[in-house]
């Protein structure tokens, strides 16, 4: 009875469930960063030691998902996002407890290795619930942008007004986490795991490893210039943002470096929203083109040194950003076999948090011989160059395909 009852629990609840904790998932990874001047300010660290800290997390997350990125393929998606839940709450903990920059090192280490378990089972997920062949890919688009943007806005507005602010944050996430984890154990298993035919098999599929079925890699290869430029854009703003309120802006209020990246990833869902019933190729060609724009406003924002016209900025690429990256994941969602999305979503999150986190890392190094505006500005300029190409790649891919089709109608006819 009890097994029968589980199997008709909706899977609209699934759907939800899992969508919400996706969210979740991301306002705690953006949810460390208003808090780092406060760390730099009490404990007296580098801006080195900062850049360290950035680059820990996403080596780890990177490692987490080459490697258990596709295990969710095999053994089923519930073990993996349970495991991965439990292990954040334990992260969040760390950072309870940090009153170092070891502490707080091991804490992001932490993140970024259930962040990397967690990342393409639940986009995975998504897709195997979805109640349409629209609503996944929407919501695997919104999570990330949405979940950086609340993560991120929060925890500033924790900081400049809640009491504990290096530590109310992380225990609502905690409980958030272990809440979730409960939810998901108590889900029907989404799709059915192969298991493994042996311990060969086992090693083979914990092997890091980038792949893509072949059925799916040309159109792949076209998507990669979207995601450097998307994420790329955030690894922008997360990283640069709030040196650039202070040193340019004069401002050094928490609310207000919160609000910039709520700006540019609430932006980012928001423009996945209204795009949701597009054409995805028409998506991710208008979305490039937006982001181009969108940075360039940015950048002027630095040479007129107006705030106002930089949130204009983060506004209108974040609106790009979230088009764009729709397209992509509508794109993919569609071409992608059940048994191959753990790992086919696995890659795009690992070449998406490559181009979040390198660019930022090789930024923050730059900043002590270049300095603040002239790393901004050649950063902003690589985003721009990325974006235009990815639409460049979108227009020809389209053209192809239309070729291609009347091809096939031609011969259909004679």
């Amino acid at each position: 009875m009890t097994t029968m009852r589980a199997r008709q629990i909706p899977r609209a609840i699934g759907f939800w469930i899992v969508a919400t904790a996706f969210f979740v998932l991301m306002c705690g990874a953006a949810a460390p960063s208003p808090l780092y001047s406060v760390y730099q300010e009490q404990w007296g660290f580098s801006s080195i030691t900062l850049t360290v800290i950035f680059a820990v997390y996403v080596v780890a997350l990177l490692a987490s998902l080459l490697t258990v990125g596709a295990l969710s393929d095999h053994i089923g998606r519930k073990p993996v996002l349970a495991a991965s839940l439990v292990t954040l709450a334990v992260a969040m903990v760390v950072f309870v407890l940090a009153d170092s920059v070891p502490w707080l090192i091991a804490a992001r280490i932490l993140q970024g290795l259930a962040t990397g378990a967690a990342t393409g089972a639940f986009t995975a997920t998504v897709i195997d619930l979805q109640p349409n062949e629209s609503r996944g890919p929407l919501l695997n688009s919104i999570a990330p942008t949405a979940g950086l943007a609340t993560g991120a806005l929060g925890a500033g507005l924790l900081v400049q007004f809640a009491p504990a602010p290096m530590t109310l944050v992380y225990v609502v996430l905690a409980i958030a986490y272990l809440a979730f984890a409960a939810l998901v154990v108590a889900m029907p298993e989404p799709t059915p795991a192969d298991g493994f035919a042996s311990r060969a098999h086992l090693f083979a599929a914990l092997r890091p490893k980038v792949a893509v079925p072949p059925a799916i890699r040309r159109t792949f290869t076209t998507i990669v210039p979207c995601l450097i430029a998307s994420w790329s854009l955030g690894g922008l703003y997360l990283s640069l943002s709030p040196s650039i309120t202070a040193s340019v802006f004069d401002v050094r209020n928490h609310v207000i470096g919160g609000a910039e990246i709520f700006t540019l990833f609430g932006a980012g869902a928001f423009g996945a929203y209204v795009a949701r019933n597009t054409a995805p190729r028409i998506v991710m060609v208008g979305g490039s083109v937006t982001r181009a724009a969108g940075v360039g406003i940015t950048v002027t924002s630095l040479l007129v040194e107006s705030i106002a016209v930089f949130f204009v900025g983060a506004a209108v690429s974040g609106f790009g950003f979230g088009t764009a990256f729709l397209g992509a994941m509508k794109t993919l969602g569609a071409l992608t076999l059940p048994h191959e999305r753990g790992q086919v979503f696995a890659t795009v999150f690992a070449v998406s948090y490559t181009a979040f986190s390198v660019p930022a890392v090789i930024a923050g190094f730059a900043i002590g011989s270049a300095g603040l505006l002239t790393t901004a500005e050649v950063y902003s300029a690589a985003v721009i160059a990325f974006a235009l190409l990815a639409a460049l790649a979108f227009t020809l891919l389209a053209r192809r395909e239309a070729q291609a089709l009347a091809r096939e109608e031609c011969l259909a006819a004679a």
